[in-house]
């Protein structure tokens, strides 16, 4: 049975950040995610995940400046001493939560430049080769150009075959479920496929991006399907939901409390 993690940054949108850890918990979640803790302090955010039991399944490594569109800088050859920077700064967090895996964004970049190519392989090298002393994987997340126009990793494909190239061992592909949808299609199949390689799987309704629980995919097939393939990582809720976060939370009802 698939185990769910709450994405903090997207569901309980209802109460404060670091009341969302109790929220989640008293809906039955027993793992989280987030996209960046960094606002907060370190010990606070740990203490949220030890009080209520969660186990934290992933969060991103620091993108630069979000709010002026920056999308991480892995593929910037001019930011690799942000990229190490921004490592450093993440570490004290991934102690403090236990956390197993780490998502490094790629940021704005063109693909058919060789230097920005160049730049995403040495900064994934070098983001894998920093964490895996602490147990740490580094996790690759192709997103589609809807939502992130310009976004350098945008082609399963092409993760796949860096992942597989590099041969790092705690170097594994974020599979967003709902991003493949939109890229490619054919998601059972690039499951089949991917699966050696997946370190941790995102859901959400498409083209919605709400609650898993209709539009274009059947998620029960899906759910079964990762048991299938005997996929032992988490599931995150990446979706914005419809309303209020536990008026739309009928589909997780047979998966709560589910132990990591």
């Amino acid at each position: 049975m698939p185990r769910f993690a709450a994405n903090l940054s997207m569901m309980f949108n209802e109460v404060p950040f670091l009341d969302r850890f109790d929220a989640a918990a008293q809906a039955g979640f027993t793992a989280v995610e987030f996209l960046f803790p960094y606002e907060h302090p370190v010990e606070a955010v740990g203490e949220r995940l030890k009080r209520n039991g969660l186990t934290q399944a992933l969060f991103n490594l620091p993108p630069g400046d979000w709010n002026a569109g920056e999308k991480g800088f892995a593929a910037l050859p001019a930011r690799f001493n942000d990229l190490k920077a921004s490592l450093e700064t993440a570490l004290p967090y991934a102690k403090a939560t236990g956390v197993k895996r780490l998502h490094l964004m790629a940021g704005i970049a063109n693909r058919g430049e060789r230097v920005a190519i160049e730049a995403f392989y040495k900064s994934v090298a070098w983001a894998a080769e920093f964490f895996a002393p602490h147990g740490i994987d580094i996790v690759l997340e192709p997103i589609n150009a809807r939502n992130v126009p310009g976004y350098f990793l945008n082609d399963f494909g092409f993760a796949r075959d860096l992942i597989q190239e590099l041969r790092l061992p705690n170097l594994k592909l974020q599979f967003d479920i709902y991003h493949c949808q939109i890229i490619h299609g054919d998601v059972t199949m690039r499951l089949r496929e991917m699966m050696p390689i997946i370190g941790h799987i995102q859901i959400a309704s498409i083209p919605s991006r709400n609650e898993p629980d209709g539009e274009e995919l059947n998620y029960p097939f899906l759910f079964d399907e990762l048991d299938r393939l005997g996929y032992a990582g988490f599931v995150g809720c990446e979706y914005n939901p419809r309303g209020k976060t536990t008026d739309g939370l009928a589909w997780f009802k047979p998966y709560a409390g589910v132990k990591p």
